[in-house]
């Protein structure tokens, strides 16, 4: 596990199943319906049970770069806010923008509903294609620079499926902290 502290909070790098961690709040890399489907929106969907569904009927969708907040189910977590990341068409429609939009989205939810620890997966890296090199960069720079906005959250925990997608975030958090310190 890897870590840096921002501010009062520390971001965390994991390796693992994001339907199984024990913050207060779960991102799950949604669809515009929020109806479930592949990938993390599945696995999310299938262990907290049909209530998650339930409320995301009620909720009307969502639009790519937005972010809206269910129940966790039978989830560890409390809450489980639902981000839907851009489909990645070559970077020149705006991805970017609307990815970072995702991230900052779902925290501004977290803190809305006054939660400490959230854990965030890699959104949009999966079906939606979007390079991972690239999509870790925006969601570290993006989460590290709205912190200060939230004192109320102390963890920010990346949780990746895979030991690369893994080592492709602690490469550029070190990047990262490498230029804030020149």
């Amino acid at each position: 596990m890897r870590e840096a502290r921002i501010g009062t909070a520390v971001i965390q790098l994991v390796q693992g199943d994001i339907t199984q961690q024990d913050t207060e709040a779960i991102v799950n890399a949604a669809n515009r319906s929020l109806r479930g489907g592949g990938g993390v929106d599945g696995a999310i969907h299938r262990a907290g049970g049909p209530q998650i569904l339930e409320e995301c009927k009620k909720l009307g969708g969502c639009e790519t770069g937005d972010a809206k907040t269910t129940s966790g189910g039978r989830l560890k977590a409390k809450y489980v806010i639902h981000a839907v990341g851009p489909i990645y068409r070559g970077g020149k429609h705006g991805e970017a923008e609307l990815l970072a939009s995702a991230y900052r989205r779902s925290l501004e939810e977290a803190a809305a509903h006054n939660v400490t620890s959230i854990a965030f997966p890699s959104i949009s890296t999966g079906a939606y294609g979007y390079p991972i090199e690239e999509a870790s960069r925006i969601a570290l720079e993006t989460v590290m620079n709205q912190l200060p906005r939230f004192p109320g959250i102390k963890l920010v925990r990346f949780v990746l499926f895979t030991k690369n997608d893994l080592q492709v975030y602690e490469t550029q958090l070190d990047k990262i902290l490498a230029s804030q310190q020149r």
